[in-house]
């Protein structure tokens, strides 16, 4: 993309190359759920987001089951029909062990806590433990099933399902194309970071590096800038 950067999205987390700038939408927490982050039995205030070394993640160890349910119903986005939207905030594991607090674990109270009565919800697609991102759940089994097949079977076909955009810094040399970058998991201050790797060895794929692929058309241009639409083709599974 010439002298631009680009700073997408691959598996629900941002990464960024020398050049495009974008800003990710901001953990849906509500003042009341922001309150319940708190540790229980503290009457001290929890650090401001600008003191944290990762803002916006859940420090699980501080919240019950019951406070997990109101910080995920305050991260709702959209309700029609049987499908739920949420955003679901980094830290925050999917499914676990017995006894663990996850998303899983806490959906037969969601389901009540959105007025669902005995239509539990079901996870159709979500992101991993150390990324934030839109999770679509689903009250239908049928529902759920028709579109986790669909998600599969376009995963394996590489057509995208989700679209993207960014602000770049500089106009790109192409008005679209593909961006392959190679990506790790690395542990900074007790939290797995999705990182880029350059120039990737066998030994660094061997070792987990994951190798991804995204269509990126550029949208609108001005001032020096450009609006650019990013579709990942790969992801994890």
């Amino acid at each position: 993309m010439g002298g631009c950067s680009v700073l997408g999205r691959i598996w629900g987390v941002w990464w960024r190359r020398p050049g495009v700038r974008a800003v990710p939408k901001a953990p849906g927490f509500g003042t009341e759920a922001g309150h319940r982050l708190r540790p229980r039995g503290s009457s001290k205030r929890s650090r401001p987001l600008g003191g944290q070394p990762f803002p916006g993640l859940l420090q699980l160890e501080n919240l019950s089951r019951e406070e997990l349910v109101d910080v995920l119903r305050a991260a709702v986005v959209d309700q029609k029909g049987p499908l739920v939207t949420l955003n679901k905030p980094p830290g925050l594991p999917v499914t676990g062990k017995p006894g663990e607090l996850t998303l899983f674990s806490v959906l037969p109270k969601l389901s009540q806590s959105l007025g669902l009565g005995d239509q539990e919800l079901q996870v159709v697609q979500a992101s991993g433990k150390e990324t934030s991102g839109l999770v679509l759940l689903s009250s239908c089994p049928q529902t759920a099933s028709r579109l986790q097949k669909f998600f599969i079977h376009s995963r394996r076909a590489q057509r995208p399902t989700a679209t993207y955009c960014a602000v770049t810094d500089g106009i790109p040399a192409t008005s679209e194309g593909k961006i392959q970058v190679a990506l790790k998991l690395e542990h900074v201050d007790g939290v797995d970071l999705v990182i880029p790797v350059k120039s990737p060895s066998r030994k660094d794929f061997q070792e987990g590096v994951k190798r991804t692929l995204s269509h990126f058309r550029v949208v609108a241009m001005g001032s020096g800038c450009a609006l650019v639409q990013l579709q990942p083709l790969t992801g994890p599974g």
